[in-house]
C-alpha cells in the first residue's frame, strides 16, 4: 500500500503542513507546483527531502488560485487549463531534476480534483497536457472519476486513492466538506478505517453500508498537529497489520 501526502504548500514566510514529519511517513509526496500553493524554494526543499528519504515525487496540480488555496472551482477553457498543467509540470520537473529527483506521477488538488471527478472537458484538458509532457506518466485520482477514465483511455497508468479520515456515501463518493460529518476526528477510528481499507478494500459509509474501494494509495491527513498524529498512527497501524508500504509509481 502507498501512503500519499500533500507537501510543499508553504509560501515565503508563511509555513504550513508539517512537511518534515510527513516526509518521514509518506511513500509518495504530492508537491504543490506554485499555482495553488508553494514557491520555488519550497518546491526545491520538498524535492530534495523526497530524494534524500526515497519518497516518490508527484506533481500536485491545482487551479491558479493562490488566495483560495485552490479550493475554489474555476470555469477554465481547455487551453487555459492545458497551459496551466504544462506550466506546473515543467516547473516541478525542472526543480526535481536539479536535485536528482524526478516527477513520477500527477495528482489534482482541491477544487480541481473534485471537478475532474465529473467534468469531461476539464479532464480532457488535464490528460492532454500530461500526455503532451510525458505519455507514460501515472495519474492518481478518485475511483470511477472522469479523469481516470480518460487517462486510462489515453494509455496512462492510473491509480486510485482512498481517505481514512473522510466520510463516504453508499455510492462510494465523499461526503462534501460543507457537512459537519465530512471529516472524521477520532484517531482510533481513522486508524481502524485505514487498516480495513488496506487489508480488506472496504470502508463503512455514513448509512452503515459497506463500500468496496480497494485503493492503490491512502491519502494521509496533514496540516495540523492532530492530523500529523493521525498520519503517524496510520503508518504504525498498517505496519503492525503486516501491510507492506511502498510507492505505487
Amino acid at each position: 500500500m502507498d501512503l500519499n501526502a500533500d507537501v510543499g504548500q508553504s509560501f515565503g514566510s508563511w509555513t504550513t503542513g508539517g512537511d518534515p514529519a510527513m516526509f518521514q511517513l509518506a511513500t509518495s509526496a504530492n508537491v504543490a507546483c506554485g499555482l495553488h500553493a508553494g514557491d520555488p524554494v519550497t518546491m526545491l526543499d520538498s524535492c530534495r527531502a523526497a530524494y534524500e528519504l526515497d519518497v516518490t515525487v508527484g506533481a500536485h496540480l491545482g487551479y491558479r488560485d493562490m488566495a483560495g488555496f485552490g479550493r475554489r472551482s474555476l470555469d477554465m477553457s481547455f487551453d487555459e487549463l492545458f497551459g496551466d498543467v504544462l506550466y506546473q509540470l515543467g516547473a516541478l520537473d525542472g526543480v526535481a531534476h536539479a536535485v536528482g529527483a524526478s516527477v513520477d506521477y500527477v495528482k489534482p488538488h482541491g477544487a480541481l480534483y473534485d471537478t475532474l471527478i465529473h467534468d469531461a472537458e476539464q479532464a480532457s484538458a488535464l490528460v492532454a497536457a500530461v500526455n503532451a509532457y510525458d505519455p507514460g506518466l501515472p495519474i492518481l485520482g478518485f475511483p470511477g472519476s472522469e479523469l481516470l477514465k480518460q487517462a486510462k483511455e489515453a494509455g496512462h497508468p492510473v491509480f486510485t486513492e482512498a481517505y481514512a479520515d473522510r466520510a463516504y456515501f453508499a455510492d462510494g463518493t465523499l461526503v462534501p466538506h460543507a457537512r459537519e460529518d465530512a471529516v472524521l476526528n477520532d484517531v482510533d477510528t481513522i486508524v481502524e478505517r485505514a487498516v480495513r481499507l488496506a487489508t480488506k478494500g472496504e470502508v463503512v459509509a455514513v448509512d452503515g453500508s459497506v463500500v468496496r474501494i480497494q485503493p492503490d494509495s491512502l491519502r494521509l491527513p496533514g496540516g495540523s498537529p492532530a492530523a500529523l498524529e493521525a498520519a503517524a498512527r496510520i503508518r504504525a497501524g498498517l505496519e503492525a497489520a503486516g501491510v507492506e508500504l511502498e510507492a505505487f509509481a
